[in-house]
């Protein structure tokens, strides 16, 4: 028994540490350290999107190759996806939230209002809960993707009306948005990148 005090914490041990080291796992590259593969993937972003890498895409840039078909197929997904701006930022919003990514919440939650995303649809996926008003379009998405991200699968029904309403090739791009964010999402998550000091973490909650 005299060695319990020492076992607790040596355990509580990495939880202690996890705060200083939490920025430390895939810290943002300095240009002047490019590789040239990483030279040419920043000068192509910057052609693409007229900025240099960011957010997910600065710990992407460990693996330039990765980093530059993501960020080809995010400027299909985030700009001209077939279901519109405006319901893309919907999905975008609940992957956030299913991941509890607070830098894609950052974001995209002031994207989402703008683009006509109520207010209090975006506050209610902040919170965990379904959002009680919802145009009919927002509800089939919402619907959509919450039983893609949360049983894996789409039911019949759901299905036929997402595509009676959107068609197929829009279904295409309702369920890639899902997979696309989960990506970009999984990799902030992984190398536990940071918000910037005006953000507010989303709420943690049981998975």
């Amino acid at each position: 028994m005299k060695f319990r005090p020492m076992a607790l914490a040596l355990a509580a041990l990495p939880l202690a540490l996890a705060p200083a080291f939490a920025q430390d796992r895939l810290p943002t590259i300095p240009p002047q350290d490019y590789t040239s593969e990483q030279k040419q993937a920043a000068e192509a972003f910057a052609q693409a999107r007229g900025k240099p890498p960011f957010g997910p895409f600065e710990p992407l840039m460990y693996s330039p190759e990765v980093m530059t078909l993501a960020r080809s197929m995010g400027d299909y997904l985030r700009f001209k996806p077939k279901i519109g701006t405006t319901l893309s930022e919907l999905v975008i919003l609940m992957t956030a939230r299913r991941w509890t990514q607070d830098y894609e919440w950052y974001v995209h939650a002031p994207i989402a209002e703008k683009a006509g995303i109520a207010p209090e649809i975006v506050a209610a996926i902040r919170d965990g809960r379904r959002p009680a008003r919802m145009s009919d379009d927002e509800t089939i998405v919402y619907e959509f993707t919450a039983e893609l991200q949360d049983t894996k699968r789409v039911s019949d029904t759901t299905y036929a009306r997402a595509e009676a309403r959107f068609g197929k090739p829009a279904i295409v791009d309702l369920a890639a948005i899902s997979g696309y964010y989960t990506l970009l999402a999984m990799e902030l998550n992984a190398a536990r990148y940071p918000i910037p000091e005006d953000g507010k973490p989303l709420p943690r909650m049981p998975e």
